[in-house]
């Protein structure tokens, strides 16, 4: 397998998806904008796919693709259909237990983990509502997740990357044609979930039959690789839940610092997303399947190879994309986002946020590179132990920097206090895993490492420079004219004041867009540039 090809076509497919994901954003915060009804669907949205980490792509996907890559290696496609057809039954038989528990449960879970909405009237009612109409969705997405490792283990990574896209066109069709015909609005976008993680689903099904592994019901759940993933899936849960736990952690926190914080921090975490999925889940997913071969071939010295490459790799292309979300994140925040209902406040309170979450950037997808490396030798202990230790250290961050420095000096930002205490402890848990595999000795730094970093540093660097130089100030990207079309009192103008305005209006998206794109394409250029000079050519980063 060319690993760069394979990387570079799973990356487009996924920049399709969060193309597509952001294009949701934007509807989204035009229609909900950032207030309490988008906050209680934030938190309502957040704890199915808190449970996801569990029963789809986080420890379910640890455990079943290194196992499934074995089976299929080792004793063939009939023991490895049979193992699939007990695996999906007993996660369907799980998932739908825990589905109706948390129907059953919203009006209880909702103040558990955001027990700050009390401070506003109907809102912990509210995201108890939108629980209830979008747990199904767990049901679904599991079923894809599974659908979506076996394919990869045949190399098919194309469909399960695309699948996210049907998730956010159902929402954005929701939000602009479901919301005026619901008394909540708010309850169109949890319906267009529902409706996502059903054709998501859809979209998995021939391509698995036409692989011979659609799964049949089969209650053999004692089966020795059922047990096998079970027990290897155990301290995996537990790593999971480590992280998720710190989430909702940050999510209580928020939900204290008024209405429209919640909404802040998950835009921002939406944003910050992008990048680290274009590489990291991209890299991620070519990289497990590969990892767990060269294991059952045990080849040592290609497992370090494998691993150092996609390191490299992901340095070349996170390092510009963490110092470009610094610098720009207000102008992206305010031209993304901006307009109806979002709100120029809502812009300058979210870039703040982003910056803090981008310091992360590098180690997160670091993080989707060495982890794999554990799960590949059905490892799942030793990342869970790490995770345990981050968390810890991450709710002391929480508090010093809440408490002690944005409670003092940037009271206004204190959900962005939790981001940058996210970030540090991604870069304690990538450092933690660098250490555990060269404790194992799985793992060693290819020839001229430093010199590497140091190169990518100062591009980086010098792009940064470029890029402040030619940005215009913060206030320039949120004052917009103030006669556009969607001002309140717009309608009581002359038709020619109306007209004038809309013009103005969008001559200022435009220019707004432009810039944006302009500053995109010089740091670029710089980058490029600059490790032109320095020797680096395409081919260099081809396996």
């Amino acid at each position: 397998m060319n690993l760069f090809k394979a990387i570079v076509g799973v990356s487009a497919l996924t920049t399709l998806s969060r193309i597509a994901g952001l294009a949701r954003e934007i509807v989204t915060a035009k229609v909900f904008g950032a207030g309490a009804a988008n906050d209680a669907f934030e938190i309502a949205f957040q704890l199915p796919n808190m449970m996801r980490r569990l029963f789809a792509e986080g420890a379910f996907a640890q455990a079943f693709v290194p196992l499934i890559a074995e089976y299929k290696g080792l004793r063939g496609e009939a023991a490895t259909h049979q193992l699939i057809n007990r695996v999906a039954t007993l996660q369907l038989v799980a998932l739908l237990i825990v589905t109706l528990l948390g129907i059953a449960a919203a009006p209880w879970l909702i103040p558990l983990f955001a027990s700050g909405f009390d401070k506003t009237a109907g809102k912990t009612e509210l995201a108890a509502q939108l629980l209830r109409i979008m747990f199904p969705y767990l049901m679904f997405i599991s079923l894809t997740a599974l659908a979506g490792g076996v394919m990869n283990i045949w190399k098919q990574f194309g469909i399960p990357a695309f699948t996210p896209v049907l998730l956010n066109a159902a929402m954005i069709a929701a939000s602009l044609w479901g919301a005026p015909h619901f008394a909540q609005p708010i309850h169109a976008l949890a319906w267009g979930v529902v409706l996502g993680g059903v054709l998501q689903l859809a979209l998995q099904l021939w391509p698995l039959y036409k692989l011979g592994m659609f799964p049949r019901l089969d209650f053999h759940f004692r089966d020795e690789g059922v047990l096998r993933m079970l027990k290897t899936m155990a301290p995996a849960i537990l790593g999971v839940s480590v992280a998720q736990v710190s989430l909702l952690i940050n999510t209580n926190y928020s939900s204290w610092f008024g209405d429209g914080a919640v909404s802040w921090l998950k835009k921002a975490d939406r944003l910050m997303e992008l990048p680290t999925a274009l590489l990291g889940v991209a890299i991620g997913t070519v990289i497990l399947p590969a990892l767990g071969a060269l294991r059952n071939e045990k080849n040592v010295k290609g497992y370090g190879e494998l691993l150092d490459y996609g390191m490299r790799f992901a340095l070349l292309a996170t390092l510009p994309a963490m110092a470009v979300m610094v610098v720009l994140s207000v102008p992206m925040i305010a031209t993304l986002f901006q307009r109806g209902a979002f709100s120029a406040v809502d812009a300058l309170r979210t870039g703040p946020a982003v910056a803090a979450y981008a310091v992360g950037i590098v180690a997160l997808v670091w993080i989707k590179i060495l982890a794999p490396a554990f799960y590949a030798q059905q490892d799942t202990a030793t990342p869970v132990k790490i995770a345990v230790r981050v968390l810890l250290i991450t709710q002391l961050f929480n508090l010093f920097f809440v408490w002690v420095v944005f409670d003092r000096y940037a009271y206004e930002y204190r959900h962005a206090a939790l981001a940058l205490s996210t970030s540090l402890g991604a870069v304690l848990n990538a450092w933690w895993l660098y250490r555990g595999l060269r404790a194992r000795s799985l793992y060693a730094p290819q020839p001229r490492w430093g010199r590497y970093a140091l190169h990518l540093t100062v591009a980086t660097a010098f792009a940064t420079a470029v890029i402040l130089i030619a940005c215009p100030a913060a206030s320039w990207w949120v004052l917009q004219p103030v006669h556009g079309p969607e001002v309140p009192w717009a309608a009581g103008l002359p038709v020619v004041e109306r007209v004038a305005g809309a013009i103005s209006s969008h001559w200022f998206e435009f220019r707004r867009i432009s810039t944006l794109a302009a500053l995109f394409a010089l740091g670029g250029f710089a980058y490029l540039g600059a490790l032109h000079c320095f020797g680096y050519r395409l081919r260099d980063v081809k396996r």
